[in-house]
């Protein structure tokens, strides 16, 4: 208690109840921000892969086949890491247990789970020949189908809490994590080794992935300022230092991959900036709604806007 006889941290004519959260703090580990980076990049390199799969064919067969090999690891990481925070196995399948439209994290399951099975497929099965090759190539343009929505639908999920910080940013936040899947998916992409016909077409892809997801976060920072309280995670604390810091990665990404990029080292010294920023922007939106959540002003002047 202070002097006045209030909580740590209350205002005088603050309007909540002595200065105590509204809500309760989500409880997610770390294990589910990682999740959201692995996952999204999982989604977005499936994309890719089934894009080019059918705009491209057999020229450019070996990007395709690294672009599976990343979506059935990044799936299969996003799953081990969903179902450790959960506890065991069994929670994650009870979510299975039914299909509720209206639940964005009911329907990420089953993404979560299809493009999994999918992705795995594409990436085995197209490493044989006749009928088990023609059924690695439907898997791969199945997993490509999901790709966007499991890049963005863990955005959608945050937005339906009732995180201030999350909510508030209901519009722009799948567009900024779809965005960013698809940088980190390049960034992962270019530290393999390709013909320069492949090298450029991803560097081109991530350059504009990058340049969207830097205009898609100041978006974010538009929507949730709308109510000034809001928008505080994302300037202070740990979560504004990570948001900052994400900012700056990606950036640093864009000018070494212009400068440099043509060059072994310099494509890969990208790639790392890259990869960094995207993860660091998953963590900083965590953090963010953590501290949105603990914060009981932010949650009342949200609802009276």
């Amino acid at each position: 208690m202070n002097a006045a006889g209030n909580p740590p941290g209350h205002e005088p004519g603050s309007p909540t109840y002595h200065g105590l959260p509204a809500i309760k703090t989500p409880v997610w580990t770390w294990e589910v921000p990682a999740y959201f980076y692995a996952g999204g990049a999982a989604g977005a390199a499936a994309t890719i892969g089934a894009v080019l799969q059918v705009l491209d064919g057999e020229d450019s067969a070996r990007l395709v086949r690294r672009c599976r090999d990343l979506a059935a690891l990044g799936t299969t990481v996003g799953t081990a890491l969903l179902i450790s925070d959960l506890g065991r196995p069994a929670r994650f399948l009870n979510m299975l247990r039914v299909f509720k439209p209206s639940s964005p994290l009911n329907v990420g399951s089953w993404i979560l789970t299809a493009a999994t099975g999918l992705s795995i497929g594409a990436a085995v099965l197209s490493r044989g020949e006749g009928p088990l090759a023609r059924m690695g190539e439907l898997a791969g343009l199945g997993a490509g189908v999901l790709g966007p929505p499991l890049a963005g639908y863990t955005a959608v999920l945050l937005a339906a809490t009732a995180v201030p910080v999350w909510q508030e940013g209901r519009t722009t936040l799948p567009v900024l994590f779809i965005a960013s899947s698809t940088g980190a998916a390049c960034s992962l992409l270019e530290l393999g080794d390709f013909d320069e016909t492949e090298l450029t077409a991803v560097r081109r892809l991530g350059t504009i992935a990058q340049v969207v997801e830097l205009a898609a976060a100041k978006a974010v920072e538009r929507e949730t300022g709308r109510v000034e309280r809001v928008a505080r995670p994302y300037d202070e604390g740990l979560s504004g230092a990570l948001w900052k810091a994400s900012g700056a990665l990606t950036i640093v990404s864009l000018a070494v991959d212009q400068v440099t990029g043509k060059r072994k080292g310099g494509r890969v010294a990208a790639a790392l900036f890259g990869s960094a920023g995207s993860l660091a922007l998953r963590f900083s939106v965590w953090h963010a709604g953590r501290a949105s959540a603990a914060d009981p002003r932010a949650t009342f002047e949200s609802q009276r806007a």
